[in-house]
């Protein structure tokens, strides 16, 4: 048999439900299969056209869609379709390609001789289009399994190795050999001084190196024009982000938005099971975020990445249709926000030319706190190595921070109307003012400095050098834990904005000129409470941003009963897809989206759970104000 035929029979025998086959069976399908390829946003199958083959997944991703248009399903490698248009003749589910995609085309008449004569296999094709239909019908509930899925379900073989001293030629043929995409790096030299980096392959220990992917082949090896025998070694990422094998899907997928990586080894313990790779994790994460990250780091200007918009809020409104909760969007939402602003400041050094110091680009509040929606404005700064000379190198990071905030701007992240940008000059420091405006904030708090804690105390690094602004958050965790007058007065500016509740638990409601009958969910919902778990957590000396992980470290040093946590839960997760939704249905009904909801157009049971969380939260204001009792403030410098 051809080596071809071999590839195709040996591809076929790994996916269900070819798997079950005999031998001679895959032989004869091999043998018969014709091979397509299709580039990404091509169509694969339009709806009533003529089908004759059962179509095979061999290498991409592919989206499958009822009549009316609506996402049915999302393929990936060693799935099948079309089978339900074969007996007819006619496309029921149209089909195209989100990458570019390599396809089998299986003749009908095989197809059918393979139900006919293996059980097993027309139970799989017949029961497949029912599982599908049950999980589209079955939405309740549907986005929680990326929380329960496990990466290890994802691993489907070992990972391949080789030598630290490998070539790159060896080495991409070794990744041919196997059909991967990536390589684990080893070096069978090392003692093992770093146990967390163990392998155990072909009953020897050795230690992992790196990584090396096909895409590092394409920019490291290929652009570079490096010779055959260069050592892997120059060319591999060192020490890549890792995956324990318990974690779930969602988090895998989180950590690729949020460092734009493609491949994930997955250690079981300390040691390395298999790699995942992007389109392991599509067939689950049915929100396309991953693509649309993908498509910003590939986009080459200002104006191309502000073609995006459009599907950065489709993002949101399917995320919101298959009803994905609130943690899972705002993640992904700050993931896609990150990504925006990482390939505007890498826009920007090719422009204006590598940074004269380092530094590194802070996201401030939502962001960082990985809860950002469809609405928000731009809060950033930057903190620059302390070796920053303002008459030497500022002029490159105004330039800098223009352009980016420019670019945000353009992209839907409006500009802060209280100046809070790097663009600012005042946020745009060495790290040694910034240690100063931190100490000086908690030392001597007044209206103004708190109004910064609440904007700058939850940050997080974007771009560049990350540890210049991790020693802020060590800073701010050391030293707020310990100063009682700044928490006692940050507590009570988290105070002033009191949920939208009358007597006899009537709602408080606003107009804004042209509503009436409105409250702002932002302002006097998920701000305030926001703002109390910020002081909780600051009292438990926690790094944490993410308000459910801050109350994750508010449990654990059981500052709060777990009743009260849970109930705080509750009430954030509520008032967030309250709010997500109904930025959702803004976007579908082609309204600019707000936070601004009318309760009379809510059902009676969603009114009353709103009061409820509102009760809530009025309920926790007043623990604040008696765990933090009110302390004179400092008049402003």
């Amino acid at each position: 048999m051809q080596i071809e035929l071999i590839e195709i029979r040996d591809h076929l025998s790994r996916f269900p439900p070819f798997d079950a086959l005999p031998e001679e069976t895959l032989d004869e399908i091999a043998q018969q299969v014709e091979v397509a390829y299709f580039k990404a946003g091509t169509d694969i199958l339009i709806y009533g056209a003529d089908i004759q083959d059962l179509h095979y997944v061999r290498s991409g991703a592919v989206e499958i869609y009822r009549r009316n248009g609506t996402l049915y399903n999302r393929l990936t490698e060693g799935d099948v379709f079309g089978q339900f248009g074969l007996r007819q003749h006619r496309v029921r589910y149209p089909a195209k390609a989100i990458e570019d995609s390599l396809l089998y085309f299986i003749p009908g008449a095989l197809f059918e001789q393979l139900c006919d004569a293996h059980d097993s296999f027309a139970d799989f094709v017949e029961a497949g289009g029912q599982s599908r239909l049950k999980s589209a019908v079955e939405t309740q509930g549907k986005a929680s399994e990326l929380m329960k899925i496990k990466v290890r379900k994802l691993i489907s073989r070992q990972p391949v190795t080789v030598a630290l001293g490998c070539s790159v030629q060896e080495a991409a043929r070794v990744m041919t050999e196997n059909s991967v995409s990536s390589l684990i790096i080893v070096d069978p030299q090392a003692n093992i001084a770093d146990p967390e980096r163990v392998l155990v392959a072909e009953q020897q220990t050795q230690v992992m190196a790196g990584i090396i992917t096909d895409r590092d082949f394409r920019t490291r090896v290929v652009a570079e024009g490096l010779a055959p025998d260069t050592p892997v070694s120059q060319v591999m990422s060192p020490n890549p982000i890792t995956m324990q094998a318990d974690d779930s899907v969602f988090e895998a997928m989180l950590c690729m938005l949020r460092q734009n990586i493609h491949h994930l080894p997955v250690l079981q313990r300390r040691r390395p099971i298999g790699v995942i790779n992007l389109s392991d994790i599509i067939k689950y994460e049915s929100q396309s975020s991953l693509y649309l990250v993908n498509n910003i780091f590939n986009k080459q200007s200002v104006a191309e990445l502000q073609a995006l918009l459009p599907d950065l809020r489709a993002t949101f409104v399917r995320m919101v249709s298959d009803e994905a909760n609130a943690h899972m969007i705002g993640s992904a939402m700050s993931g896609i926000g990150r990504s925006l602003t990482q390939r505007l400041l890498e826009l920007a050094e090719q422009q204006f030319g590598p940074p004269p110091v380092p530094y590194c680009f802070m996201a401030l509040g939502s962001m960082a706190r990985d809860e950002q929606l469809i609405v928000t404005d731009q809060d950033n700064a930057l903190v620059l190595d302390n070796s920053f000379d303002p008459r030497v190198h500022d002029e490159y990071f105004l330039q800098l921070a223009n352009f980016v905030s420019d670019g945000l701007a353009a992209c839907g992240y409006s500009y802060c109307k209280g100046g809070i940008m790097a663009s600012n000059p005042k946020w745009r420091q060495p790290l040694r003012v910034w240690r100063g405006y931190f100490n000086q904030w908690i030392e001597q708090p007044n209206p103004e400095t708190l109004l910064n804690s609440c904007i700058f105390f939850d940050l997080d690094s974007v771009y560049g050098e990350a540890e210049l602004a991790e020693s802020l958050k060590d800073l701010l965790a050391e030293k707020a834990s310990r100063s009682p007058l700044f928490l006692a007065s940050l507590a009570n500016n988290a105070l002033n904005r009191t949920p939208p509740l009358g007597f006899f638990r009537t709602f408080v409601m606003e107009t804004d000129g042209e509503q009436k009958n409105i409250i702002n969910l932002k302002g006097r919902g998920t701000a305030p409470l926001t703002d109390l778990i910020r002081v909780h957590a600051l009292a438990c000396g926690s790094k944490a941003q993410n308000s459910q992980e801050r109350l994750d470290a508010i449990a654990a040093t059981k500052l709060l009963p777990q009743e009260a946590i849970t109930r705080l839960r509750y009430t954030l997760e509520f008032l967030s897809i309250v709010r997500i939704r109904h930025q959702a249905m803004d976007v579908q009904e082609g309204r600019e989206p707000d936070n601004y909801i009318e309760p009379e157009k809510f059902s009676a049971t969603d009114r009353h759970n709103l009061k409820e969380a509102f009760q809530v939260l009025s309920n926790a204001q007043k623990f604040l104000r008696f765990r933090y009792p009110a302390q004179p403030l400092a008049r402003p410098l």
